[in-house]
């Protein structure tokens, strides 16, 4: 993105912090009206703020006050959400706690990962903030307040927040695995390695298993969790690449009761 700028002949700013003194003197050159934010990890402090007479606005992929905060995707699919959205909203000193200019709403499919809802949000979502900027150039957009009711946080998701619990049901496993797909991508241990894992499918009518109990049969790898088993999809042992969990089973060669997460 920035090469495309510079070969438009447009200023390029990019600042280690948005409280760098130089930084804010060359934004304040530009005389910009607005501040369009998508994906930034930085609070942005009091004196950037007040530089763009429209302020600076945010395009964040929630339907806020829900899930603010760094990975508001990736924890609408691990809490079971059916719905979320994303939302223009201008920027304030808080942590996502602006007032609201537009919204969209989405779909969570019962076997979307985090980058399938990304994807669709983004693009969904480039054209809320492009409309948003046109409607506040216009003068006809006045952002709304949000609700004190139904806040939620979604911090960033760590590699160590990846690691399955198979003592969990089945289908919190399928949601958290979900969740984190394809980053930082969930993993257990398998003899003592790491081994990430691909997204798994619950199934009602499998084997009786115990939690981490592995269980390779025509075709299929069976792990037991807290409620019922989940079909493996793909695994990447360590320093390999993906691979179906079928063909990985045929090397390893699980023995009965042998587990992962141990």
């Amino acid at each position: 993105m920035a090469e495309r700028a510079d070969a438009a002949g447009i200023p390029v700013l990019q600042p280690r912090s948005p409280r760098d003194p130089e930084f804010l003197e060359q934004l304040a050159e530009l005389a910009v009206d607005c501040v369009p934010v998508v994906a930034y990890g930085a609070l942005i402090p009091p004196a950037a703020l007040a530089i763009p007479r429209h302020g600076w606005v945010n395009l964040h992929f929630s339907l806020l006050p829900a899930w603010r905060g760094a990975a508001p995707v990736q924890h609408a699919i691990m809490a079971g959400d059916e719905i979320t959205g994303a939302c223009t909203f201008l920027i304030e000193e808080g942590l996502d706690t602006g007032p609201v200019y537009g919204t969209l709403t989405e779909a969570i499919g019962p076997r979307d990962t985090a980058g399938d809802l990304l994807d669709r949000l983004s693009r969904s979502g480039a054209q809320l903030l492009a409309a948003t900027l046109d409607g506040i150039a216009a003068g006809a957009l006045e952002p709304r307040p949000q609700p004190a009711e139904g806040v939620s946080l979604a911090p960033k998701v760590e590699p160590a927040d990846a690691r399955v619990e198979w003592a969990l049901p089945a289908h919190v496993v399928d949601r958290r695995i979900r969740g984190v797909t394809p980053a930082p991508g969930a993993w257990t241990t398998w003899r003592g390695d790491r081994l990430r894992l691909g997204p798994v499918t619950p199934v009602l009518d499998g084997p009786s298993l115990d939690e981490g109990e592995l269980l390779a049969d025509s075709g299929e790898v069976h792990v037991g969790t807290g409620s019922g088993p989940v079909v493996l999809g793909e695994v990447q042992p360590a320093g390999k690449r993906m691979i179906p969990a079928a063909d990985w089973a045929r090397g390893a060669r699980p023995a009965p009761g042998e587990r992962l997460g141990e």
